[in-house]
């Protein structure tokens, strides 16, 4: 395994992380201790989850079973960076409105302490914002974080689905209280979905946070997913419409992956870790064989031309040309609404 530091801070995260959406849902807990002791194994440290996962209203599911994981002992906590979240609905019952979706000062620290909780754990590593809270002055939320990390319960704070206005307005508040502020951002980045390049990515290289890409692999679309179907082996729920929707895309991608002698999934996390704005893309393996095989794309380094091969199939956000034909050699994100 191949590690980088997590934004501008000193932190030492593994190049994958392993995302945790999957368990409970998907995998047992078995499975899921399982997938989480042959993560340190293989040398991920870094691990993401949430308080909603497990999408049982108010239970955190996901982080119980992580706390059950991480009572078995044997320094599994001291060897994890662990990152969770907070603002979904965790209200158990309909009068706790403190604890509905969105962020305020009671509903942070509140959060906080049932996730160290349920995690069985006295720290969280990233506390990561799941979602902007529009309605919520800066002010309030950072002197929440700030409480917390002075009580040693949160070390780094972090975003998720924010915008690059939303980042540069949070470090501009931060900084007026000679507070950190954010050190990384989780987005939905992938060859499918180039649009953080625009203003998300430039951003987070700008105020130093490291970028933490969620579905990298468009929930196995660009995992093989059309070789998988056309041998007869079941689609991802959901995804069976949208491989027919984009098969020709597809196509020229898994073509093009055979001619490189790899696999579809570790070239797509391969091309992501290329960009300088990337910490680490999230995982979310639902076997052990994806898990160990997702190790192969921090060993990935792709050509200048190969990479400019991938652009050719998934474009970026750009400026065509008046007649209409893409220019591949200017506009190119992050300037590409420019002239």
């Amino acid at each position: 395994m191949q590690y980088t530091t997590l934004g501008r801070t000193g932190l030492k995260v593994s190049k994958l992380c392993l995302g945790t959406m999957n368990y409970g849902p998907q995998a047992t807990e078995a499975e899921s201790h399982e997938q989480m002791d042959k993560a340190l194994e293989l040398g991920i440290n870094f691990f993401d989850t949430a308080d909603v996962y497990g999408w049982k209203k108010g239970e955190g599911v996901t982080e119980q079973i992580i706390g059950r994981w991480f009572a078995k002992g044997e320094s599994r906590r001291e060897h994890t960076i662990l990152a969770t979240k907070v603002y979904g609905d965790m209200a158990l019952v309909d009068q706790d409105v403190a604890m509905k979706g969105g962020l305020n000062a009671v509903k942070i620290r509140r959060a906080c302490e049932n996730s160290l909780k349920r995690l069985q754990t006295d720290y969280i590593d990233l506390y990561q914002m799941h979602h902007v809270a529009r309605d919520t002055s800066w002010d309030e939320i950072w002197e929440a974080f700030e409480t917390l990390v002075k009580q040693g319960k949160v070390i780094y704070a972090g975003s998720s689905n924010f915008a690059g206005w939303h980042i540069a307005e949070a470090q501009g508040v931060a900084k007026s209280r000679n507070y950190m502020g954010l050190v990384s951002e989780q987005t939905k980045y992938s060859l499918m979905c180039r649009w953080p390049e625009l203003e998300v990515l430039p951003a987070c290289q700008k105020f130093g946070l490291g970028v933490i890409p969620w579905s990298p692999l468009e929930s196995g679309l660009l995992g093989g997913a059309l070789e998988k179907a056309d041998k007869g082996r079941r689609a991802q729920e959901g995804n069976v419409k949208r491989i027919e929707k984009v098969r020709p895309l597809l196509e020229k991608w898994e073509n093009y992956c055979r001619e490189l002698g790899e696999k579809p999934a570790d070239v797509a996390l391969a091309w992501m870790l290329h960009h300088p704005a990337i910490t680490a893309p999230i995982i979310g393996p639902r076997t052990m064989e994806q898990l160990v095989g997702s190790v192969r794309a921090v060993e990935i380094k792709l050509t200048p031309e190969q990479l400019q091969a991938i652009d050719k199939i998934f474009p970026g956000p750009k400026v065509d040309n008046p007649d209409g034909t893409a220019d591949w050699t200017k506009h190119r994100a992050p300037e590409a609404y420019a002239w």
